[in-house]
């Protein structure tokens, strides 16, 4: 009995001590996991180290007038590791000394939060030995410029503990202005020039090592044997011209709302070069805006009328017809094959010249000139059509460009009646573009040239590459059938479809309209929708611009024919750069409207810049900003200056009023604005007063100094 009892004995305490070990494990599991659980994950994800790609900074694309397209702005992650040595030697006397100052200086810069509330923050996890405190998220490159003078994050990183992850993003100062031109870079989806030059533009990646701390983030290892330099991608300097592209898009979007269209693109080509100046393109957006949201002028379409400029050069340069050769145009309505060609209106009237139905843009008549010369050799036709570049992209060095669509004999479309539509713009299809370099060629004195939109290739700012004209056909046709488009064309406007639009312009003109019915997805022609257009050139004696213009109209729109919506964009565009740059005035020749320097000035911009400037002209200033304070004006003589603070919060307007652009759009931005800039040089003008309630994503309009010419 003794023995059992022992033995019983023996076993429960052997039970009892499992019992109190596998308490004593489970208790210990516990707390390591509850109360130390972060400390230990952060220690764990602090040894995750290793090399990771440093992303290079992407090159900007710049205006021909040297102005910012697209550019790459630095954005900065800010955390704060507490557990530094320096921080919590002496009970943390760095910490309790520095505190207070640097969370006012904070509260002043970010006007997010309190100093109170930044305070709190801080001091808690102070507390709890954090590694990787956030404390601010995607702040500007002046922002952590003037956060690395704060008290305590003066000192430097191995000091103070605070940590600068940047991250770079894509900013086009000028917004929608030639947004789909310009482009979009969005990892995979890039397009626009962003993606045509996108190898020339993003640079070559480095390396550096990295460690991971919780949730993923990485931050960089300061440690010089462990980074190898990102290299900066090269700029690239485009054809564009701002103040064109706004004169462009603004006489676009005019006409866009007031016929409520459904989208449209117009164009600006510099004659002799081919070098395209603007190209705006708007559609309407689901609740009724416009936006830049596709490229039109690169894709297909039945052109319509302006199409008749192709077929006429073709009848001329055959010698099929003479333009004083009389052709009976059917009082509008004419029967083929029991299918009916339409002029725009039935007007009666029967006997006309080859180029009075040009004039009056008669659907019959070049249809009747073509079936008649061409019906049984509709090849013949093609062939110039070929010749002419419009049964083949233009090349132009933008993705996206759409393929023409024209017809040949033998193929599944193609029936006896092709050839006669295709005479006034139906039955082809080709894009605003394509439309754009045949008139251009006209303009050019029969020389074809190759759209393009990058002009050079700079890196540091030295130009590494110059992009030159390209012909695409010396001589499109004689020189003979090119003086009789001329006066085809300059008829057109003055006595044809566009004689109202263009009556007492200052100028001469040459040009068509054209109007075209088109297919509505499924529904096909039934919905009365049409494309209305306009092709010409300006001033017609010498011309120096080509434009287009292209509009589809909405479902039963009563105004719908090319000399009502296009053309009328068309004379607004050519109005302003006629007066800007084309028009000779001695006064405006003679007379420099600048005014001089004086001995009294003022500079506005970023503080530290300001005082830069100043040390280098050695001028003294007094400085009554507070420290915390970013943007300021400088004002007084040369042998003594004034530093004052502009005043700022994010729910008032600032002034932007004296700041160069790039300082104006980084004020701007910071307060969540939009910014649209007119010219170049400094601030004189901003559409909403300083100190007025604004909100975010406000839309801005301010106005430079200068306006930007193109032709210096």
């Amino acid at each position: 009995m003794d023995v059992k009892n022992d033995i019983l004995w023996r076993v429960y305490l052997s039970y009892l001590l499992v019992v109190v070990v596998a308490l004593t494990v489970l208790g210990k599991a516990v707390y390591i996991q509850q109360v130390q659980g972060v400390y230990w994950r952060s220690l764990s994800d602090s040894l995750h180290q290793k090399m990771d790609e440093i992303e290079a900074e992407r090159g900007t694309i710049f205006s021909e007038d040297g102005q910012m397209l697209s550019t790459s702005v630095p954005r900065f992650d800010i955390y704060w590791d507490t557990r530094l040595a320096t921080l919590r030697n002496n009970n943390g006397q760095l910490f309790r000394e520095k505190i207070d100052s640097v969370c006012e200086a904070m509260a002043g810069l970010f006007k997010d939060i309190t100093a109170g509330e930044y305070k709190v923050i801080m001091q808690q996890a102070f507390q709890n030995q954090e590694g990787f405190c956030l404390l601010k998220k995607k702040i500007s490159f002046r922002e952590y410029e003037q956060l690395r003078t704060f008290p305590l994050f003066n000192l430097g990183r191995y000091t103070s503990g605070m940590i600068a992850v940047q991250k770079n993003f894509r900013l086009n100062p000028y917004q929608m202005l030639a947004f789909r031109t310009i482009g979009l870079v969005r990892d995979s989806n890039q397009v626009g020039l962003e993606n045509s030059y996108d190898t020339v533009l993003q640079g070559k990646a480095g390396k550096q090592l990295v460690r991971y701390i919780s949730g993923g983030v990485k931050i960089p290892v300061e440690d010089d044997q462990y980074v190898v330099e990102p290299e900066t991608g090269k700029d690239i300097v485009s054809t564009l011209d701002v103040f064109i592209q706004g004169v462009t898009e603004k006489a676009l979007m005019n006409a866009m709302v007031k016929h409520e269209a459904e989208q449209g693109s117009a164009m600006v080509m510099e004659t002799a070069t081919g070098k395209i100046k603007a190209m705006a393109n708007l559609g309407k957006m689901d609740d009724g805006t416009y936006w830049e949201k596709f490229n039109y002028a690169i894709s297909i379409s039945e052109p319509g009328s302006t199409f008749k400029l192709a077929t006429l050069l073709a009848l001329l340069e055959d010698k099929k017809v003479s333009l004083n050769d009389i052709v009976d145009v059917e009082g509008g309505v004419w029967k083929l094959n029991n299918q009916t060609v339409y002029d725009a209106e039935v007007h009666g009237i029967h006997q006309e010249t080859v180029q009075q139905a040009f004039e009056k843009s008669s659907n019959v008549g070049m249809a009747k000139l073509v079936w008649t010369n061409y019906g049984t050799q509709p090849n013949k036709y093609i062939h110039w059509l070929s010749k002419m570049h419009l049964d083949t992209p233009m090349g132009i060095d933008l993705a996206g460009e759409g393929y023409p669509e024209v017809h040949r004999p033998g193929q599944k479309i193609w029936n006896p009646t092709t050839v006669a539509w295709m005479a006034f713009g139906y039955n082809v299809q080709i894009t605003p573009l394509q439309t754009l370099c045949l008139y251009n060629a006209i303009a050019n004195g029969g020389k074809m040239m190759k759209p393009y939109l990058v002009s050079a290739i700079s890196k540091e700012g030295k130009i590494i590459r110059t992009i030159q004209p390209t012909v695409l056909r010396e001589q499109l046709c004689s020189s003979a059938t090119l003086q009789q488009l001329y006066n085809c064309l300059q008829g057109v406007c003055l006595r044809g479809t566009a004689a109202q639009v263009f009556k007492n312009t200052p100028y001469p003109v040459a040009g068509k309209t054209g109007t075209a019915q088109v297919a509505n997805r499924n529904q096909g022609y039934n919905t009365n929708i049409y494309q209305a257009s306009f092709a010409g050139f300006f001033p017609a004696d010498h011309p120096k611009y080509t434009c287009v213009v292209v509009i589809k109209n909405k479902a039963g729109a009563i105004l719908h024919h090319g000399s009502d919506v296009a053309a009328p964009v068309f004379k607004e565009i050519a109005d302003r750069l006629y007066s800007t740059y084309l028009r000779k005035s001695p006064a405006t020749l003679l007379v420099n409207n600048t005014p001089a320097d004086s001995i009294q000035w003022q500079l506005g911009g970023n503080k530290n810049d300001l005082q830069r400037v100043a040390q280098a002209l050695h001028i003294p200033v007094a400085d009554s900003s507070r420290a915390y304070d970013q943007w300021g004006d400088i004002s007084g003589t040369l042998q003594q200056g004034t530093l004052k603070a502009r005043v700022q919060s994010p729910q008032i307007m600032p002034s932007l009023q004296g700041l160069g652009l790039k300082d104006a759009l980084l004020l701007g931005e910071s307060n969540g604005l939009l910014i649209k800039v007119s010219g170049k040089g400094k601030v004189i003008s901003q559409s909403i007063t300083a100190g007025e309630p604004i909100q975010k994503k406000q839309v801005v309009q301010i106005q430079l100094s200068e306006h930007t010419n193109p032709g210096r």
